[in-house]
C-alpha cells in the first residue's frame, strides 16, 4: 500500500474514532439534559407546594434588617431557606431518589436540598459535557473533512468502488 493511502487511512481512522466519541458525548449531554428538566419540574412542584419562587423569599439580611427596629435581643443570623420560605421544612414528602426505583418518604427542606444539589452537579457536568463537545467538534474541523482534500466526484467513486477478483 502507498504511504500517501496508509496516511490517509490512518487520518480517517483517527477522525473515525473521534466522531464516535463526539456522538457519544453528544447522546450523554441529551440524557444529562432530560434529568436536569426532571430536577427542575420536581423543584418547581416543590416550590409550589411552599408557595414560593426563587425570588419571592427575602434574604437573611433583609429579615435581619426589618426585624432591627425591635429593642428586643435576636439572633444575628436568621436562617430563611429560598425553597422553604415560612413554610414547614419539616413536614414530610416523598421523593424517589435519582438512579433508583425507590420512594422515600423524607422531610421537605432534605427533599428539596438533595435535588437542589443535584441540580448543581448536573449543570456542572452539563457545562464539562459541552466544553468536550466543543473541542472534539473543533478538533475534528481543524483535521479537514474529506471535501476540502478530496473532491465530491472522487470521494463517490471510492465510496462505490468494489473489488472484484477475477
Amino acid at each position: 500500500m502507498d504511504d500517501n493511502m496508509k496516511q490517509l487511512q490512518q487520518i480517517l481512522m483517527e477522525v473515525e474514532t473521534e466522531a464516535e466519541h463526539l456522538l457519544l458525548a453528544r447522546q450523554q449531554l441529551v440524557e444529562n439534559d432530560k434529568l436536569r428538566n426532571g430536577n427542575r419540574e420536581a423543584l418547581t412542584a416543590l416550590r409550589k407546594r411552599a408557595r414560593t419562587t426563587k425570588t419571592s423569599v427575602p434574604s437573611p439580611f433583609e429579615s435581619i434588617m426589618r426585624e432591627i427596629g425591635g429593642s428586643e435581643s435576636k439572633p444575628l443570623v436568621k436562617e430563611v431557606c429560598r425553597t422553604c420560605g415560612d413554610h414547614d421544612s419539616t413536614e414530610h414528602t416523598w421523593m424517589m431518589f435519582p438512579g433508583s426505583d425507590v420512594f422515600a418518604r423524607v422531610p421537605f427542606h432534605a427533599a428539596h436540598t438533595i435535588l437542589e444539589k443535584d441540580q448543581e452537579r448536573l449543570d456542572y457536568n452539563a457545562k464539562k459535557l459541552q466544553s468536550y463537545v466543543k473541542e472534539k467538534s473543533l478538533w475534528i474541523s481543524e483535521r479537514g473533512g474529506l471535501d476540502d482534500k478530496i473532491s465530491p466526484g472522487v470521494l463517490r467513486s471510492l465510496v462505490t468502488l468494489t473489488d472484484k477478483s477475477n
